[in-house]
């Protein structure tokens, strides 16, 4: 019978310089979708993270009698799910897609192309994100474990709102390079398990080290608010808490936050993507 099966180099990742041109062509074509196209993947991808983020709000609910690192860890274990759908099932994510910067490096993508594509993921990220935050919130999860998920909404939100805006931009910096890190490893990957393990300590480590992601703070704070502006009083009852309790949960909060917060997560694609470009990649002759 013959052997239909792939030979081993088919299955072998592939060695630095190759990713990096696998990588730049992926990009290029990303930039070159079709605008209804970048609408519908953008949506999915903010979709896809807040889903990341309600698993890792359910796992921290509850959590205060367990270690801070043992928490902070699963919380971004459980995260992965939001990478892991984007790369798997396929989306238009803007913070994987901050590496289109680094191809302005080599000549091999233009300006224009690459801001409308980052304007147009950015904006439909949030659509998704918060559609999910609505129908999460619609469905009332935040009543669960007596009120636990809620606070730990509530928690999240309340840490991310009204940063110190240098703080907000480092931490924006150092978690998108671990993203960047995570997207890049996954375009080695071979096989649905080869992505997830590729993505899997990348994504944890920026979550459990607390570090800003805009796309997933497009989630975690509307939700947060949500819960805070119109949950009742049965809900603060239950979980013996006070709106009071979280001053930064607010809408000028979302917003001081997701400005430093975007901009350190395109410098952070920005260095990866860069230092792979000059290491590998000539510079286009178009």
């Amino acid at each position: 019978m013959p052997n239909n099966l792939p030979d081993a180099e088919t299955w072998a990742a592939p060695k630095p310089p190759a990713l990096a041109e696998e990588v730049s062509d992926a990009l290029q074509q990303k930039a070159a979708l079709p605008i209804s196209t970048m609408m519908v993947l953008g949506c999915l991808a903010g979709a896809y993270v807040a889903f990341g983020g309600l698993f890792a709000t359910v796992a921290s609910a509850g959590s205060g009698d367990m270690p801070y690192g043992v928490g902070q860890v699963l919380s971004g274990l459980v995260f992965v799910l939001g990478l892991v759908l984007v790369i798997v099932a396929g989306a238009e994510l803007f913070t994987g897609n901050t590496m289109m910067a680094g191809l302005l490096v080599t000549r091999r993508i233009a300006l224009r192309p690459m801001l409308v594509s980052w304007s147009i993921v950015y904006i439909t990220n949030l659509i998704g994100a918060l559609i999910v935050a609505m129908l999460v919130f619609g469905s009332g999860i935040h009543h669960d474990g007596d009120g636990a998920v809620g606070q730990a909404a509530l928690k999240l939100a309340e840490s991310k709102g009204a940063p110190d805006f240098t703080a907000a931009f480092a931490s924006g910096i150092v978690a998108n390079m671990l993203v960047c890190l995570a997207v890049w490893m996954g375009y080695s990957a071979r096989s649905t398990s080869d992505k997830f393990f590729a993505v899997l300590l990348p994504i944890s480590a920026f979550v459990a080290a607390g570090l800003e992601h805009s796309i997933a703070n497009m989630y975690l704070i509307p939700y947060g608010w949500m819960i805070k502006t119109f949950a009742g009083a049965a809900f603060w009852e239950t979980a013996s808490l006070m709106p009071t309790s979280y001053p930064s949960v607010s809408l000028a909060g979302f917003a001081s936050n997701l400005l430093p917060v975007t901009l350190g997560n395109i410098v952070g694609g920005f260095v990866i993507a860069t230092a792979y470009a000059v290491a590998y990649l000539r510079p286009s002759q178009d």
